[in-house]
């Protein structure tokens, strides 16, 4: 039984700078990225080599249409390298453009198995929760099916992971505390998974615990406290990432796309509003086993770091969402748009289209237990 793969190799620098300077940057490179990324940082470097902006061929996270536009974009270039700078949008595009043995992105997503990798991809992330630098897994929105769907490769893991928290100075805090929700929420669901290992649960542990003590700081300081987190941040979004590239998520993610695919939500705030709901069904469930120690490390990490009732006899899962709310409050699904018509739809459509995923739930929801979750949220 596999315990553990971690790939790719795992980078860090101070500045771009220094990273464009030992990889030599230029011509045969293509840089993937958003322009008010660009601009502030590696402009300065007047790089030789080719660069494309995501916003250019649509906005929001990335779908099917937007990804197959900027494949044609990239005919114009005779690239070896892809270096993604960005977010989450950004990763998952740029994992597709190196691809090969598919004919567009419904070709690609019935041939997974037997995609190539064509060009060397070297990722940097840009936010603290996608974790998907180090994960062979792209998410799309399938507008024809009107849904987002994980297109998973060995061929899309990256050849390098670079970590340079410089790109972290300026992002605003809604970005900074969605995205580290989800990273949050990644090292929550793969230590859950059924399929964990003692070496994947050390990632999610580490990775709780660099969070939580983050959280626990903002809840007793301010929000802009997360600064002098950055860098931990960071790496405990790779870290995250590790783990659930070896395990996969669960229920949380599976829910959160059929809000995200209808209305828009991007994918942190879509994890954020069911992470709590969903493990509250897991404890009426089945309040045993590695969900009780999953609580004892919650609660410890809260109680180390100072939080306000971290001391009672509170449940560990109630008292994580009132820490979350201390970080970012949370919002009702009805907030985004969504109206009663959308709850038995969006269950079927997880039912239906996130099996993958649902898979992975700690104990089996029923499609009745998912619209339930969904009802709650309304």
């Amino acid at each position: 039984m596999k315990q553990i793969l971690i790939k790719p190799e795992i980078q860090s620098y101070d500045t771009f700078k220094a990273f464009a300077a030992e990889y030599e940057l230029g011509e045969g490179d293509v840089i993937l990225t958003n322009e008010y990324i660009y601009s502030p940082i590696m402009a300065a470097e007047n790089l030789k080599c080719g660069v494309i902006y995501q916003e250019k061929y649509g906005i929001g996270e990335p779908t099917d249409v937007m990804t197959e536009a900027i494949l044609e974009e990239m005919k114009k270039y005779n690239a070896k390298r892809i270096i993604a700078v960005g977010g989450g949008t950004i990763i998952d595009i740029a994992k597709v453009l190196v691809l090969e043995g598919g004919d567009g992105i419904d070709d690609m997503y019935d041939k997974m198995a037997s995609l190539k990798k064509g060009k060397e991809l070297i990722i940097i992330p840009t936010t603290c929760g996608t974790g998907s630098e180090v994960t062979n897994i792209a998410v799309l929105n399938r507008t024809k099916l009107g849904t987002k769907q994980g297109m998973v490769s060995t061929a899309m893991f990256a050849d390098k992971a670079v970590l340079i928290s410089e790109f972290l100075g300026s992002l605003p805090y809604k970005v900074f505390a969605t995205s580290s929700i989800d990273a949050l929420v990644h090292a929550v669901e793969s230590y859950l998974n059924p399929d964990a290992t003692v070496f994947s649960g050390m990632y999610s542990v580490k990775a709780i615990e660099m969070i939580l003590k983050g959280y626990c700081r903002i809840a007793a300081d301010s929000p802009e406290v997360w600064k002098e987190d950055a860098k931990d941040y960071l790496i405990a979004s790779c870290m995250a990432g590790i783990a659930f590239s070896n395990n996969g998520c669960g229920a949380v993610h599976a829910m959160a796309y059929a809000i995200g695919g209808k209305y828009h939500v991007p994918h942190g705030e879509s994890n954020y509003q069911y992470f709590v709901p969903v493990l509250k069904v897991y404890e009426e469930k089945e309040p045993g086993g590695r969900l009780e120690e999953l609580k004892d490390i919650l609660k410890k990490c809260m109680a180390s770091g100072g939080f306000c009732g971290a001391e009672d006899d509170k449940s560990a899962i109630v008292l994580l969402g009132e820490l979350l709310d201390k970080v970012l409050p949370a919002k009702k699904m009805r907030e985004y748009g969504v109206v009663q018509e959308d709850i038995e739809p969006f269950a079927q459509s997880t039912v239906d289209n996130q099996q993958r995923l649902l898979k992975n739930s700690y104990v089996p929801l029923s499609q009745e237990e998912i619209k339930a979750i969904y009802q709650s949220c309304l």
